[in-house]
C-alpha cells in the first residue's frame, strides 16, 4: 500500500485528516503532521522523518502539503530527495485526499497515482454560477 503523509501550516495536517475520516474512516499507512506556530524547521523535519519511518513498509509514500514554498512543502521536498519512493504535491484539497484513500489499494504506480490526484484537484477547484431565474408574466398579468 502506498503511504500517505499530510502535512501544512498550523492544523492543517490533522484538520483535513479530521475531515476525510468522517468521509472515508480512519486510515491505515496515513499520518498528518501539524507545522504549529511553536515549531522550528527542525522540529518539523524531526515531526515528518518520524511519520516517514512509520510508513518505511509502504510500496511509496506521498507527502501533501499545503502551500508550495512554504516550510512545510520546502522540508518535504528536501526529504523527498533523499529517497525514490516519496513524492510531494502542493495545493492539497480534500477530494484529492478521498480520491486517493479511495484508490491507493488498487493502484500500485506512484507517479501515475500522484498524477491522478493532481487532476483531481485542479477539477474540483470551480466557481459556481449564481443565475438569476426570471419569471415570465402570462397573457393574463398572472
Amino acid at each position: 500500500m502506498i503511504g500517505l503523509i499530510v502535512t501544512g501550516h498550523a492544523n492543517f495536517g490533522s484538520g483535513i485528516t479530521s475531515s476525510v475520516n468522517l468521509i472515508a474512516g480512519e486510515q491505515e499507512a496515513y499520518r498528518g503532521v501539524d507545522f504549529l506556530p511553536t515549531y522550528s524547521t527542525e522540529d518539523l523535519t524531526r515531526e515528518l522523518s518520524k511519520a516517514l519511518d512509520e510508513l518505511k513498509d509502504c510500496e511509496g509514500v506521498i507527502i501533501f502539503t499545503d502551500l508550495m514554498g512554504g516550510t512545510p512543502f520546502n522540508v518535504s521536498a528536501q526529504l523527498g530527495r533523499e529517497r525514490k519512493d516519496i513524492r510531494v504535491i502542493a495545493g492539497t484539497n480534500l477530494p484529492m485526499l478521498v480520491e486517493v484513500v479511495m484508490s491507493r489499494k488498487f493502484m500500485d504506480d506512484l507517479d501515475e497515482l500522484v498524477d491522478s490526484l493532481i487532476e483531481t484537484g485542479k477539477e474540483q477547484v470551480i466557481k459556481y454560477e449564481f443565475k438569476q431565474v426570471v419569471q415570465e408574466e402570462s397573457e393574463d398579468g398572472i
